[in-house]
C-alpha cells in the first residue's frame, strides 16, 4: 500500500528511516547501485520528500504497528445484530487501524487490492485492518465479534 512519508529518524546503525503515515517505519538508504536515494543525504533532500509515497510492505502483510493508541470498540455483534454495512466493501479512515476480535464462530475477512486476500478469522486469528484498506467480512456460521479501533502515534514523529 502506498503511504506518505511524515518524518525521519536515524536507526542504531546511523541509517535514515522514513516514518510513514500508517505508523510503520521504512529504511531509505542511499547505497548505489542497490538503492539510489541521494535525497537522504541532506536535510533539504529529506524535507523535499515529506508527503511523498512509499510502498509499505508491512501494511501489505497486515502487520500491526507498535505504539498505536486505543480509540474505542464497538458493541458485540452476532447473527441478529450483524451490521449489513460490514458485508459490503468499506475502509477505515486515514490513520485509523482496526482489529476484528472473534468471540465465537468464524468469518472471512476479505481484503481488496492492493492487498487482495481472504483470511478465515476465529478466536485465535483476529482481523488486522490497516488504514484505508478496502475490505468486507462474510460470516461462515453463527458468529459473535467486536471491532477495536486505534490511531497512529500522533505527536511522536519528529523530522530530523
Amino acid at each position: 500500500m502506498q503511504r506518505a512519508i511524515v518524518a525521519y529518524h536515524k536507526d542504531e546503525e546511523d541509517d535514515w528511516v522514513a516514518e510513514l503515515d500508517c505508523c510503520h517505519n521504512q529504511h531509505v538508504r542511499h547505497q548505489p547501485p542497490f538503492f539510489n536515494r541521494p535525497w537522504t543525504q541532506s536535510q533539504e533532500g529529506r524535507d523535499s520528500m515529506l508527503g511523498q509515497q512509499l510502498n509499505c510492505v508491512r501494511c501489505d502483510a497486515l502487520e500491526w504497528p507498535e505504539n498505536l493508541q486505543f480509540l474505542r470498540k464497538t458493541d458485540v455483534f452476532d447473527q441478529d445484530s450483524f451490521p449489513e454495512g460490514l458485508k459490503k466493501d468499506h475502509a477505515t479512515k486515514p490513520g485509523t487501524w482496526g482489529k476484528i476480535i472473534i468471540l465465537e464462530g468464524r468469518m472471512l475477512f476479505v481484503c481488496q487490492a492492493p492487498v487482495a486476500q481472504t483470511i478465515e478469522l476465529d478466536q485465535h486469528t483476529p482481523g488486522i485492518i490497516p488504514p484505508e484498506l478496502l475490505h468486507h467480512v462474510e460470516p461462515l456460521e453463527e458468529v459473535s465479534f467486536f471491532i477495536e479501533f486505534y490511531s497512529g502515534r500522533s505527536g511522536q514523529f519528529v523530522a530530523s
